[in-house]
């Protein structure tokens, strides 16, 4: 009987099967797993594009809620007019007022445009939707976009039906007003998106009325409005995947419009793409390797998912601070009106006083907490950006160095402060007081955080930012800067602190008597100086306030030699505009005693008509720049075109750089902040004035 010879391939083959059989484990094992990551990663990329088309659409609601109810406004104002002529006038007033509005015009029933706020070009009758005709009175039609002529760019009108006839004037048709599409869109540009993002804005017949990173042809215009009533429903779930992009829309119902969202869908997945070749050529190598791969690419997308909450984070942050900001400057503007004239008075009251009477003494009282309140005032607007400050050009480096010198006299000499100046002569522009009080307040802060016989790192140096940049709290533009950091050696900023450190009123050393303005001050002035502030806490601990200045080649500021008496008039004749009486008032007495014959006005429009009419002229006007019906700068525009010779002062507690340079545009002889001292005014007016 003859033996079976052994059959040698069957050893051999059983390894490779089995090897292949660990194999395609291992790769169904991570084709599941790279399903599941793909899903998810579908699933935030579509989360995302609904919050993009949901902020956008909230934005441009708002926007147009704004301009339909100038538009409204202004329609109700015409039954007030005297004549037809009033409309050019009317029209005019409201396009610069009206915010997102550009152009205005009146259309009679006909259609036909029959005045302008200028000479643009008005948009067709027949390209409203809904059709004018019928529209119904408390209803709004936008038209097809069209291109003014001059600038090129793509306008979109908004019309309102008009007020009712009156006195015997032409039917009433509508009010028009055309808005540019960048105001449209608002905020939401390109950079504010990804590189294959997609938005549209489109009436309900498809019409397309602005956009932005689309560079299909503009195609059927009855597809469109087919696609869009199409995916209405899911789009106003999540966003919708079509299959080759995500798209999330949101309706405008009131307007008849849509906003559409889409996002490439390969460009969503291409992170997920690397982490699926990756897993692909680890498991033709090995499948231990392939899990290791897999390991590094699931803590790959943990970093960028933190990385992305992170940047949420900071954004929302920043928003809370600027929504923070604007309140609190509002409030200390109010509060501001009622400490000038506190301290006016006061000033009146003191020199009446007689030296060293116990009325003086109570005066010399109420002036020091007049002090400390409007040092309390003046920090709530640096943080709000409302100071009233003037911008110069200074070098920083000797500015630092007297804030440490003063820091360190302050705190004693257990403290050590260190200075690296590692590129001298660096210029910025701004306040150079405010940001005194900005580098003696972290220096505290520093000081206060280290342990005794620590060390404070004060370090002054150059940084270029070739992009845009996220800091702790807010967002750089690409530029040149000069910064400060400030390092401590104390225990860091808590997580739970960083969140709230520039806010006003919060504070962790309540009980050491902290107000919690020092930071939310800081915040607000390196904002004033179109900078930043970014927090971060050391490896080696401790935390380091890195201030961002704009660096700049201006010339620096000369000195000023501080005047040894208070200059004064000569009978000049000087109107004072205020709204609020006790600061008219208050410049009346305190104009009078220094040899000027004052008239005081509580209405811009009045003090306006009399400034026209008066005879002889007046010499100079005092104006406040908040005020009902007409602004400061308004009525110095006003002053300029009909007497260009007549100086103007402007007064403000809220405006920071912005309103200097509107001012200065407008023609303001100066610029002075309330409460305004009768030195500061007096040296204002003799400068103004002739000699």
């Amino acid at each position: 009987m003859n033996e079976a010879s052994p059959n040698p391939a069957a050893p051999a083959r059983s390894p490779w099967v089995w090897t292949l059989l660990a194999w395609l484990a291992g790769a169904l094992l991570a084709a599941g797993v790279l399903w599941h990551h793909r899903t998810q990663t579908l699933a935030a990329q579509s989360r995302e594009v609904t919050l993009l088309a949901t902020a956008l659409a909230d934005a441009i609601e708002r926007g147009l809620q704004g301009a339909e109810g100038g538009l409204r406004a202004l329609a109700a104002q015409r039954s007030r007019y005297a004549a037809e002529a009033d409309d050019s006038a009317a029209l005019r007033r409201g396009a610069d007022l009206i915010h997102l509005v550009r152009t205005l015009w009146i259309f009679d029933a006909e259609g036909q445009a029959r005045a302008g706020s200028d000479l643009t070009p008005a948009p067709d009758f027949r390209t409203f939707a809904p059709a004018l005709a019928r529209l119904a009175p408390d209803g709004a039609a936008v038209s097809r976009p069209y291109a003014d002529p001059v600038t090129r760019e793509n306008l979109v009108a908004l019309a309102v039906p008009a007020a009712a006839p009156h006195q015997g004037r032409a039917a009433a048709g509508w009010i028009v007003g055309a808005v540019g599409e960048p105001q449209l869109l608002g905020a939401f540009n390109a950079r504010m998106l990804d590189a294959h993002d997609r938005v549209g804005i489109y009436r309900d017949d498809g019409v397309r009325l602005a956009q932005v990173h689309i560079d299909e042809p503009v195609g059927d215009e009855a597809a469109m409005a087919l696609r869009l009533a199409r995916d209405a429903g899911a789009a106003a779930r999540s966003a919708l995947d079509d299959g080759e992009r995500l798209v999330a829309q949101r309706r405008l119902a009131r307007y008849g419009i849509t906003v559409r969202v889409s996002r490439d869908r390969a460009s969503a997945l291409a992170d997920w793409r690397s982490a699926a070749t990756v897993a692909g050529a680890t498991l033709a190598l090995l499948l231990a390797v392939m899990l290791g791969a897999l390991a590094l690419a699931q803590r790959a997308e943990q970093r960028r998912a933190q990385a992305q909450q992170a940047l949420q984070a900071r954004l929302a942050r920043a928003g809370r601070l600027e929504a923070l900001g604007t309140l609190a400057g509002g409030v200390a503007h109010d509060f501001n009106n009622v400490l000038g004239a506190i301290v006016g008075f006061g000033e009146l009251a003191q020199e009446a006083a007689e030296p060293g009477s116990r009325q003086r003494k109570h005066l010399d009282k109420l002036m020091h907490a007049a002090e400390r309140g409007s040092a309390l005032v003046e920090r709530i607007l640096a943080f709000s950006r409302g100071g009233a400050q003037a911008a110069v050009a200074f070098e920083l480096e000797p500015l630092v160095r007297e804030a440490l010198q003063a820091s360190g006299a302050s705190l004693g000499h257990a403290l050590h402060f260190e200075l690296d100046a590692r590129d001298s002569g660096l210029r910025v522009r701004g306040d150079p007081t405010q940001l005194y009080e900005a580098l003696m307040n972290l220096c505290r802060n520093a000081a206060q955080a280290s342990p005794p016989q620590g060390r404070v790192q004060v370090t002054i140096a150059r940084r270029a930012l070739p992009a845009d940049t996220v800091l702790s709290h807010g967002r750089l533009a690409a530029g040149r800067y000069a910064t400060v950091a400030v390092a401590d050696q104390g225990p860091g900023v808590p997580a739970d602190a960083m969140e709230h450190l520039f806010e006003p009123f919060f504070t962790t050393r309540s009980r050491e008597g902290g107000t919690g303005l020092g930071l939310a001050m800081v915040h607000g002035i390196a904002g004033e100086a179109d900078g930043g502030i970014d927090v971060q806490n050391l490896p080696e601990g401790g935390a380091c306030f890195t201030l961002y200045l704009p660096e700049t080649t201006q010339p620096l500021a000369a000195a000023e030699p501080a005047p040894h008496a208070l200059p004064r008039g000569q009978g000049q004749r000087i109107a004072v505009i205020d709204d609020e009486p006790a600061l008219a008032q208050l410049a009346l007495e305190s104009l009078e005693a220094l040899g000027y014959r004052v008239e005081t006005f509580t209405d811009p429009l009045a003090a306006l008509d009399a400034l026209r009419a008066a005879q002889p002229p007046f010499d100079a006007v005092v104006t406040d720049e908040v005020m009902p019906g007409l602004s400061g700068t308004q009525l110095i525009e006003t002053l300029r075109r009909e007497q260009p010779s007549l100086p103007v002062l402007l007064l403000s507690g809220y405006g920071g750089a912005m309103l200097a340079a509107r001012a200065a545009a407008a023609g303001a002889a100066s610029v002075l902040s309330k409460p305004a001292r009768r030195a500061e005014l007096a040296a204002a007016l003799r400068a103004a004035l002739p000699a």
